[in-house]
């Protein structure tokens, strides 16, 4: 993978990771790093199931591709912000 990949990919994975962090309810205590990691493996996991699902390749945006790379997202960053949560104890 060539340097313009790599900063491509880390782009698009800040986007999408803070795409999933705006359709999460509530504030996500993780850091900028992992929703950029987040980001980065629904992208890629989101591009591979609408390649499954034979919706990757459309005429004009692929809003099902992004939705579910966003759907994904949000996931990842739920189950992030669940683990790493401070437990309170009364």
């Amino acid at each position: 993978m060539e340097i313009s990949g790599l900063f491509t990919a880390l782009l698009f994975g800040a986007a999408i990771g803070g795409l999933g962090r705006l359709v999460v309810p509530g504030r996500q205590h993780i850091s900028l790093l992992a929703t950029v990691l987040v980001g980065i493996v629904a992208a890629l996991l989101g591009t591979a199931a609408a390649t499954v699902l034979g919706v990757a390749d459309t005429p004009r945006i692929d809003w099902i591709e992004l939705a579910l790379q966003v759907g994904l997202a949000g996931a990842g960053v739920t189950a992030l912000a669940n683990r790493t949560r401070p437990k309170i104890h009364h």
